[in-house]
């Protein structure tokens, strides 16, 4: 009714849970998704219209090889060894040093038989999941019904974005609400698949027209063949 999705929920048995839940306890969640090309005109726009609006920072993380290359470059070990180390830990995610001195057998003979290596490891542990610098977040705007000073520090991004100081779970915790508009760029290829067929053909695609019962894209699917389909291209789903 509302417009905010063109497929239509009742047809599909898709429930809105989340803003009629009355058990839900955290903030209401906006995800809105714009073609990445003008997602920035959207931010313009609410920015003119609400006076009070910031984007949100982001912390990244010290990961397990990026903390083994920091502290062997303070340590003032070669470059070659620090890499040959930081190399043995599996690039998986959720990987962490503990971890990989579980799983890879080279790393914890290393670590036993050369103390350099044993005390690189543990000052790398240490500091291991602290944040390393801070960035934008990808979606998340931030507006507010006073000046956002009243509420929270200020940054200033790399773009001169205004930026919070506090990270997205920071940011409900003192009451606000985060929104995230989402620049998608399948929503930019759809876009442009449908202008390049009407240019070829000259006839016009109604995108919310496709079927979904199409027993060619289940073939796709079920073939693995996924690359470049939003949410379905990860290894998982895969």
């Amino acid at each position: 009714c509302l417009g905010i999705t063109n497929m239509d929920p009742l047809e599909h048995d898709l429930l809105f849970e989340r803003f009629l839940n009355p058990e839900r306890i955290s903030m209401p969640d906006f995800d809105i998704d714009f073609c990445m090309r003008r997602r920035p005109e959207v931010i313009e726009y609410v920015s003119k219209k609400y006076g009070n609006v910031s984007q949100i920072i982001t912390f990244g993380s010290m990961k397990a090889r990026a903390a083994v290359r920091d502290v062997g470059r303070v340590m003032g070990l070669p470059y070659g060894d620090v890499d040959r180390i930081a190399k043995l830990i599996p690039a998986t995610l959720g990987m962490t040093l503990a971890k990989a001195l579980e799983i890879e057998p080279k790393l914890k003979d290393l670590s036993r038989k050369q103390e350099g290596v044993a005390r690189l490891l543990e000052i790398a542990a240490a500091i291991e999941g602290f944040p390393r610098h801070a960035s934008t977040h990808a979606a998340g705007v931030v507006i507010s019904d006073e000046p956002l000073t009243e509420y929270v520090a200020l940054y200033k991004g790399g773009n001169d974005d205004v930026v919070t100081q506090y990270d997205m779970k920071s940011i409900e915790k003192i009451g606000l609400i985060k929104f995230d508009f989402l620049g998608l760029k399948t929503l930019t290829l759809i876009d442009d698949a449908i202008k390049m067929i009407g240019r070829r053909t000259g006839e016009g695609v109604d995108i919310d027209a496709i079927p979904l019962d199409d027993p060619l894209v289940y073939k796709k699917l079920s073939d693995g063949d996924t690359a470049g389909v939003f949410q379905l291209e990860s290894s998982g789903m895969t």
